[in-house]
């Protein structure tokens, strides 16, 4: 029989401050904020772990955004993200200070990272997590994700286990509030590897020259799906989305079709969204793409099927053909304008 942990020994809340070129990821931000929340019901610290090469001038900006402590891994083998490198400097750190709850976001990295600290910590982890409470009976933090393709929310425990991870999908968590001149305690961490423990070489690191978009971020959103009926109808939601100062972007179904690329898209296993404004154009309302942006401010439905799931959800509701429509808007847009 396996031995059972002192689970008592395991206190705090760490978050995972991913950073990319010396940038800390938006991300971190919201977990801060989620962070924060969950340190304050079971009452204990937050904290930050930070690895890479020269970000040391990192801590300040996560102490403003509510970090305690922050774990500093800096070193020149710690500059790429590689599996190795962050899992083994992560894990020994886990294994020295016991954090009960780690939180790590739900992206390239995040994703790779958190299965290999679960296994090397021996624990459980609960991916693409949309919501995290604290038990206020036994303090356990309660994990809930969407399951069977997004067609229930499953709330998961670990109950035997430490520390207790979960990765969380960016979009979705309140950011922090900056606290400008905040300040907290830094510990530096002992960054050493035995020959081949690192099995990987950053040789070159290749950006995709193909347009990015920033669909988190997005204060208004236009999005298409299979109603537009053509890969061209994005053509006309671009016209849209630039008129209001928003981005494109589509569901699930439209990017399956080759209309528009994958960074696009809204939804389960797309981007979760949280706009001022979301129109929703052309696009059903499967329960797949409604988990990515639900919680947006404001939702308008376009659609010529009246009984479309999504007017359940829309603060506005057109049933019309988006052609008429869109360019209806528009023309009335620019008349604003004009007066203007």
């Amino acid at each position: 029989m396996a031995d059972v942990k002192d689970l008592s020994a395991y206190k705090g809340v760490w978050v995972f401050a991913e950073q990319r070129e010396g940038k800390i990821m938006p991300v971190v931000i919201e977990l801060l904020g989620e962070g924060r929340k969950l340190a304050d019901a079971v009452g204990c610290e937050l904290c930050a772990v930070l690895l890479g090469d020269k970000v040391e001038g990192l801590t300040d900006e996560l102490f403003a955004y509510g970090a305690d402590k922050v774990y500093l891994a800096d070193d020149p083998e710690l500059k790429d993200y590689r599996t190795d490198a962050y899992s083994i400097t992560i894990g020994k750190a886990i294994e020295e200070y016991k954090p009960e709850i780690v939180l790590l976001g739900a992206t390239h990295i995040g994703r790779d990272l958190g299965p290999c600290l679960a296994v090397n910590c021996n624990t459980g982890l609960t991916a693409d997590c949309t919501k995290l409470e604290i038990d206020p009976t036994d303090k356990k933090i309660q994990q809930t994700r969407p399951a069977f393709g997004g067609n229930l929310m499953a709330t998961i425990i670990c109950p035997d286990h430490r520390p207790q991870m979960s990765t969380v999908r960016p979009g979705v968590m309140e950011k922090a509030q900056y606290q400008e001149g905040r300040k907290g305690e830094v510990v530096k961490l002992n960054v050493s590897f035995k020959e081949g423990e690192i099995r990987t070489k950053v040789l070159e690191i290749v950006k995709s020259l193909k347009e990015t978009v920033s669909l988190t971020d997005a204060k208004i959103i236009v999005s298409g799906g299979m109603g537009l009926g053509k890969p061209e109808g994005f053509d006309l939601l671009k016209q849209l989305a630039d008129k209001l100062g928003g981005v494109v972007a589509a569901s699930r179904a439209a990017v399956d079709a080759g209309w528009i690329d994958h960074s696009y898209q809204v939804g389960q296993t797309g981007t979760t969204v949280k706009p001022k404004v979301y129109f929703a154009c052309g696009i059903s309302g499967a329960i797949q793409h409604v988990a990515g942006m639900q919680d947006s401010e404001l939702i308008v439905a376009i659609n010529t099927n009246e009984s479309a799931p999504i007017f359940e959800i829309a603060d506005v509701g057109i049933v019309g053909d988006l052609y008429k429509v869109i360019p209806a808007i528009i023309e009335e847009l620019d008349k604003v304008e004009a007066k203007d």
